[in-house]
């Protein structure tokens, strides 16, 4: 881990002088600098998935919100992650106000740019608030990756949404990561893609596993009875924490088993009972040991503003781990997967506990088989090595051309700049 101290006159280069291009070939690589609202080591979701694959090809720089110590100046923590992605997080003095927050952190970023000098430079936001700090660089491309409606967010900042219309307004590209979002955005910008959330198959099927290829139980799971009807991911204010209660009053013989961390919510407000287990987060790794020893999986999302707009990571990750999944009737979740055309869909969509529970026992019953086969057909076409793919070739088709001389003039104009 690596410590880099800021300095108070360092301002990033516009992009231009010297630039090679973003395409196949090019000597050096261009820099993707990713500001991000999230954590790299929060939860594996659609960041770190699209920017480990970016990594391939470009310099990923992930650049988080900034963290508050008993230190005397403001410096960047940097730490390569296996993928290649550089992982940079702000760390500032305690008692900094929102301008000097913002002025420490322009700082730190124009060194960490200045540093590195990239040849072509890509900024892909996941939060609008960083043009708070970010708003004076001139990258060769600008990606909005609007994963989700974040002004709906507990906690949200008052000024999202302008900041995102200054956003939409600067961004060459956005991407939605569902097609609620889509159809939010597209009027916005005139150039929106929907890139819904997609699926690393291989790492969740090896759930699947029988025999000598079967997944150990993990420890976690020792010890709670059958049939386990599983949760993973975020536990906040999107999940119905009424509805895990009754379901579990409901059906005491099952056990309700959720793996996650808890956060903008107060742990206190988790129902407790025999039956349901709050295991708390756990590494991307273990997923499929887990999801291995579970019979459904359950996605019980409130329906209120932060969940009108999600595309669920979690539903094809369970169903490419071979498990059944009942869903409350998120519209994603439901156009995306749930039943309709006189076919049955990929998820049960319930809205009570008792249809839940009814349908959990048809799902039980049922043979497996089938369904794995219409799981299979459905996630073949998706894979988060294609979404990288798709967007890395709307990246390049946005680069602009430069015209002989127009590096040299832009150069010259950043000398006298």
């Amino acid at each position: 881990m690596k410590i880099a101290a800021a300095s108070a006159t360092m301002r990033a280069p516009m992009p231009g002088a010297g630039r090679r291009p973003l395409r196949p070939g090019a000597e050096a690589r261009p820099m993707l600098l990713c500001l991000s609202h999230l954590r790299w080591d929060f939860v594996m979701q659609r960041p770190q998935h699209l920017m480990s694959r970016a990594a391939g090809t470009m310099d990923v720089v992930f650049f988080e919100e900034p963290v508050f110590r008993p230190v005397a100046a403001p410096a960047l923590e940097l730490s390569t992650q296996p993928s290649g992605v550089l992982r940079v997080v702000p760390v500032l003095p305690e008692g900094l106000g929102t301008d000097s927050t913002l002025a420490a952190l322009r700082d730190l970023l124009d060194g960490l740019l200045q540093d590195r000098a990239p040849p072509r430079l890509v900024a892909w936001f996941y939060t609008p608030m960083a043009l708070g700090f970010a708003d004076h660089l001139h990258p060769d491309v600008t990606v909005y990756d609007c994963m989700d409606e974040l002004s709906a967010f507990r906690g949200a900042p008052r000024a999202m949404l302008a900041m995102e219309q200054r956003l939409l307004d600067r961004a060459d590209l956005v991407f939605t990561g569902g097609r609620s979002l889509y159809e939010a955005k597209r009027g916005r910008h005139v150039h929106v893609h929907c890139f819904p959330s997609s699926i690393d198959a291989a790492h969740f099927a090896q759930a699947r596993g029988q025999g000598a290829q079967a997944l150990a139980e993990p420890a976690a799971m020792v010890g709670i009875p059958r049939p386990r009807i599983g949760f993973f991911g975020v536990i906040d204010e999107r999940m119905d924490l009424a509805l895990v209660a009754d379901v579990a009053r409901l059906r005491p013989d099952w056990q309700l088993v959720m793996v996650g961390p808890v956060v903008k919510i107060d742990p206190a407000s988790l129902p407790r009972l025999p039956n349901l287990h709050w295991i708390g987060g756990q590494d991307y790794a273990a997923l499929p040991g887990l999801l291995a020893h579970w019979d459904v999986g359950f996605m019980p999302f409130a329906l209120n503003e932060s969940t009108r707009f999600i595309s669920p990571t979690k539903t094809p990750e369970f169903l490419a781990a071979g498990l059944p999944v009942i869903s409350t009737p998120v519209v994603d979740v439901v156009r995306d997967y749930g039943p309709g055309g006189g076919e049955p869909g990929l998820v049960a969509i319930v809205g009570t506990a008792a249809a839940l529970a009814e349908q959990a026992d048809a799902l039980l019953a049922a043979p497996r088989a089938p369904f794995l086969a219409r799981v299979d057909a459905r996630l073949a076409s998706q894979s988060w090595d294609l979404t990288w793919a798709r967007m890395r070739a709307l990246i390049l088709e946005a680069e602009p051309e430069e015209r002989p001389g127009e590096g040299q003039a832009r150069a010259a104009e950043v000398a006298h700049a």
